[in-house]
């Protein structure tokens, strides 16, 4: 899929995007990296079809399936983990009986087939956006969006996700839209970094990660990723210069 010199304005006036160009190939993982405000999140929901682009064009190659990961889990309290990822299955008309090998499958995935009857409060902040995760692959999606999903756990639960991220993207063979604020994060889990800058949102940096998958320990204490990191960093304070500068 593609967005084509893409523009978002907002009615009070304030241009959130301008002639922003992004190319998503299958099999995919793109971040994108920027500061608070640069439109990031802005061009995610755009992907996902919640907004229309006020200027440019958004074209899908063919008719794909996506799945959205928001900030926070948003489960339904009242509802169990099976339920909760059952939910979108169930939106579609799918019947429990038939919807169970999917959902508990997808519960597995993400290591909580023990907990598909325990509810969201049992549960901690890392668990619950586990459970956000499987809700969202259950649908088996072309394409699965995901904006700061771990940006409001530990660091250890941040590390322990992106790990378990990296063994679901390989195992389903998945095209994943990431938006981070994070330098170290983004080039742990990407193989293309795209650097955004404000005032207008746009992409100032496409930097390719072409260190292989899987990825691990090894490879977090890794010149290839230190020499990504500098590349990323770099690039991130050079768009946000260029913002205070007004350009």
């Amino acid at each position: 899929m593609r967005l084509s010199h893409v523009g978002k304005a907002f009615a009070n006036g304030t241009l959130a995007l301008r002639d922003l160009n992004l190319a998503v190939r299958p099999g995919e993982f793109i971040s994108l990296l920027g500061p608070s405000g640069c439109g990031k999140s802005t061009a995610l929901r755009l992907l996902a079809g919640l907004g229309s682009p006020t200027t440019g064009e958004l074209a899908w190659a063919g008719d794909p399936t996506l799945s959205f990961v928001f900030q926070e889990p948003t489960l339904m309290p009242w509802r169990t983990v099976f339920g909760n990822t059952y939910l979108p299955l169930r939106l579609r008309g799918m019947g429990k009986a038939e919807a169970r090998p999917r959902v508990m499958a997808a519960l597995a995935g993400v290591g909580l087939a023990k907990f598909a009857d325990a509810y969201p409060r049992q549960l901690s902040g890392g668990m619950k956006m586990r459970v956000s995760i499987a809700r969202a692959l259950v649908t088996n999606p072309a394409l699965l969006l995901m904006d700061e999903p771990f940006a409001a756990l530990d660091e250890i639960t941040r590390g322990r996700l992106n790990d378990d991220l990296l063994t679901l993207y390989q195992r389903e063979r998945l095209t994943i839209v990431f938006v981070t604020h994070s330098v170290f994060e983004s080039v742990f889990l990407s193989n293309r970094i795209m650097v955004m800058a404000a005032r207008p949102g746009r992409i100032v940096a496409d930097i390719p990660v072409d260190a292989p998958y899987p990825r691990d320990r090894e490879y977090r204490t890794s010149e290839t990723y230190n020499r990504h990191c500098r590349l990323a960093s770099e690039a991130l304070h050079a768009a946000m210069a260029e913002a205070a500068d007004g350009h």
